[in-house]
Parts: C-alpha cells; sequence; structure tokens
C-alpha cells in the first residue's frame, strides 16, 4: 500500500486532536495525530502494541506510573494492555504504529470511534 500525503482524511474524536490513518496491512496500521497545544489524550489501554514517533511539537508521555518529557525525534513502544495517554505541551505531530491493526482506526472496518477503547 502507498499513500501520497494529503490534507484530507483527518477526524476529531477529541476537541484538539486530529487523527488520520495513512496505511495499513495485515499486522500493522500507521495513524498520524496532531495535537493542538494544551489537549489531553486521556489515559486508556488496548491491546494492541503501539510505538510511535514524535515528528514535531513537544508533549509528555504517560505509560503506566512513567512520565516521559518528549521532543521531535523522541520515539516509544508501548507494550499492549499498558495504560497511557498524552498531554501536548506545543502544538506536536506524531506518527504511531498498532500491531496488530486496531480495527477501530482501519478506514475499511471502523466500527467504533477512537475513544470507546478508553480505559479498557
Amino acid at each position: 500500500m502507498f499513500n501520497k500525503n494529503s490534507s484530507d482524511g483527518y477526524r476529531s474524536t477529541i476537541k484538539g486532536i486530529l487523527q488520520k490513518t495513512l496505511v495499513y496491512g495485515e499486522r500493522t496500521l500507521m495513524v498520524e495525530l496532531r495535537l493542538a497545544k494544551g489537549t489531553r489524550l486521556p489515559t486508556h489501554r488496548h491491546p494492541n502494541e503501539q510505538t510511535g514517533f514524535l515528528v514535531s511539537g513537544r508533549t509528555r508521555l504517560f505509560i503506566d506510573d512513567d512520565a516521559y518529557d518528549c521532543h521531535p525525534g523522541d520515539s516509544w513502544c508501548i507494550p499492549g494492555n499498558s495504560g497511557h495517554g498524552t498531554y501536548a505541551i506545543k502544538d506536536s505531530v506524531i506518527v504511531e504504529v498498532f500491531s496488530p491493526v486496531r480495527e477501530d482506526l482501519h478506514p475499511e472496518t471502523e466500527y467504533a470511534p477512537f475513544i470507546q477503547s478508553w480505559n479498557r
């Protein structure tokens, strides 16, 4: 699969956050998140392993009982079923990959909003 860069396709399920599924395969799915300064992505959990990369901005990432101040170029891996959330210290762009594919973020099988995965 190949996806050409475009400003189309973003959706917002939380005020201050835009998200777009970029590409996906049988075992992975890649998402771009744009967080406005001061926005919090609440602590949530899902069975999918999640790797991420801060493209721009500055965030504070929470994984279970740990907090990390993230700067552009920082990356992370969050084990499945770990509680995690993010706070945008500045306007930020994040790219994240999920494995296995998160069906709730898959453009062909979106059956529930992103927010429904929180606090499971």
